[in-house]
């Protein structure tokens, strides 16, 4: 299981997360990203956010006005399949190792991009599996850059 690292994406806390080429992921995450509610997001388990470029394309097909780092991805990624991805797989990206830890549950923040519909993206992130992306640890800590391939080393699970 192989894709590539289309975009790199931090904030100073909320969304929309923007685009940077490159950033060092430590325990905590890509330097320099921040979080608007530290007591629900981030954290050693909840480091990194990934979401496959591929749903944020469906979900934009969809009608919502959504692109790469729109959700609060810190990676959108191509060419891999994130229904097969599980708790516990482990994946290279870039010089990083990391460990995913458990899926995105979407939360009140995405109401933004409801267009007037309550709920309706969150019900979107849920189905299918993994469309509202996983979260990471940061298990080896290095530099991650736009275009980095992404791929499985272990499945730990």
């Amino acid at each position: 299981m192989q894709g590539t690292i289309e975009q790199l994406s931090i904030s100073k806390g909320g969304m929309p997360k923007l685009p940077i080429p490159e950033a060092w992921a430590g325990t905590l995450g890509l330097e320099g990203d921040l979080h608007r509610n530290p007591q629900v997001h981030g954290g050693p388990r909840k480091a990194i956010l990934l979401i496959s470029a591929e749903d944020i394309a469906g979900l934009a097909a969809d009608g919502f006005s959504v692109g790469p780092g729109a959700l609060g991805e810190n990676l959108t990624v191509s060419g891999m399949d994130f229904r097969q991805f599980r708790t516990g797989q482990r994946f290279r990206a870039g010089d990083a190792v990391l460990e995913l830890t458990r899926l995105r549950q979407p939360c009140h923040n995405l109401e933004m991009y409801n267009n007037g519909e309550p709920g309706r993206i969150q019900e979107a992130l849920l189905t299918p599996y993994a469309r509202g992306g996983f979260y990471a640890a940061v298990l080896q800590p290095g530099l991650i850059r736009t275009g980095d391939i992404i791929s499985l080393v272990d499945q730990n699970v």
